[in-house]
This record gives C-alpha cells, sequence and structure tokens, in this order.
C-alpha cells in the first residue's frame, strides 16, 4: 500500500470517525440560533427554528428560579424541573440541556429513557440510591450505586435508569444531559398507559403474567414527571 492510499484511507476513517461522534445534536453553523415557534404550515426541522440574531436578547439564555424547591407530593414523590431548549430558547443548536430533580423522602425518579441523551447527575443533597441497566447485548447488566451530596454518576444514553431517595431528608440532584431536546420515556407509562393501548396479550405474554393482571395495571392512573 503506498502512501498515497494510507493517506486516503486515514482520511476516509477520520471522516467516518467524525461523523459518529457528531451523530446526536448537530454542531451550529452559526454563533447563535435561538429557538422560536414554527410558523403555521412550515415544513417540520430536526430541531427549532432561529430567532433573526439582530433581535436576539440576554433573555434567551437565561432560565431563572432553579434554585427554588419544588413540591413532590405526588405518586411517585419527585419532581423533575426540565431545563430543555422549550425551557430555554437559547441552547438551540449548542447540545446541552439540564434538570432539577427534587426527592421526597422515598421518593423516586421511576424507570425512564433518554432516547436522544446521555445523562450525568451530580447529588447536591441527601442520598439517592440509584441504577442503570444496559441492552441485551450485555446480558441486561445492572450498575448500580448509593450517592452521597457531591457524587456524580452517569446513565449512558438509551439506558433504563432510575433514583431513588433513600436517605431520611428530602434530597436535590441536577442533571446535565447531552442534547437540547434529550426526550424522556418513562418505562411503566409507555407501556401501560400508551394511547391507544398496547393489547393485555402482548404484555401479558411479554412479561409472562396473567393478562388479567396487565388489565388491571391499564386501568390505574400512570403519574409521570
Amino acid at each position: 500500500m503506498t502512501n498515497r492510499v494510507r493517506l486516503s484511507a486515514s482520511l476516509a476513517l477520520l471522516a467516518l470517525a467524525l461523523s459518529f461522534a457528531d451523530a446526536y445534536d448537530p454542531s451550529p453553523l452559526q454563533d447563535i440560533c435561538v429557538a422560536v415557534q414554527e410558523p403555521k404550515n412550515a415544513l417540520f426541522v430536526n430541531g427549532k427554528f432561529c430567532k433573526n440574531p439582530v433581535l436576539t436578547t440576554a433573555n434567551d439564555f437565561l432560565f431563572s428560579g432553579l434554585q427554588v424547591p419544588r413540591s413532590t407530593a405526588n405518586p411517585v414523590g419527585s419532581t423533575v424541573t426540565p431545563v430543555f431548549v422549550d425551557q430555554l430558547p437559547g441552547l438551540n443548536t449548542l447540545g446541552i440541556s439540564m434538570a432539577r430533580i427534587d426527592y421526597g423522602i422515598g421518593g423516586l425518579n421511576p424507570p425512564h429513557i433518554h432516547p436522544r441523551g446521555t445523562e450525568i447527575l451530580l447529588v447536591l443533597e441527601g442520598t439517592l440510591y440509584a441504577g442503570f441497566v444496559t441492552s441485551n447485548q450485555l446480558n441486561n447488566t445492572f450498575f448500580e450505586k448509593v450517592l452521597h451530596p457531591g457524587d456524580v454518576f452517569v446513565f449512558p444514553i438509551g439506558t433504563i435508569h432510575f433514583q431513588i431517595n433513600v436517605g431520611k431528608i428530602n434530597a436535590v440532584a441536577i442533571a446535565g444531559l447531552s442534547s437540547q431536546n434529550p426526550g424522556v420515556t418513562t418505562v411503566a407509562n409507555a407501556l401501560f398507559n400508551a394511547k391507544p393501548p398496547i393489547s393485555p396479550g402482548v404484555l401479558a405474554k411479554g412479561f409472562q403474567v396473567d393478562e388479567k393482571l396487565v388489565e388491571t395495571l391499564q386501568k390505574k392512573f400512570w403519574y409521570y414527571n
């Protein structure tokens, strides 16, 4: 193989690697692209339309009040306050977002998936038990850890994960995510509260349980953050 061929092959591999590195939120093509509501009858775009930079202000890059505790008086005992592109338009095209999670005593952030982002969690107050499950390819390996203030834990993109407050006081955590709109699929809600409903026979066979149990679960009120 000549040096020129080796160089061409190396450049091709580099280009392929860079394309995979940019496989989720695309890199911005301008300094700023503050999100605006889509015009009526507009073509659907992968992301948000951009506000005219001349009309952009500092407030487009500001979200206030994240330090305020949220009520956790709900069936799961936790509340997520997202700061995604819908809440902070200045995040558009930047590939990042964050959230505050408040947990009452025993509060659970139920098993869920972020289909478009990896999550990194920083515990500020309290004690959390957290974990995630890998895909079938890795035999659904479960990684778990008890987290204390100052601890940081990562949930890889697309993995089912959760946190529950196992301490004696309320807990607070801040999550960073590698997408302006990481998405959230709460597992129980998606399966038992789908609209229209998934056939009870499908779920009963999939979970290897009685069909009546599935029907009971489908009749429940499913709360999600």
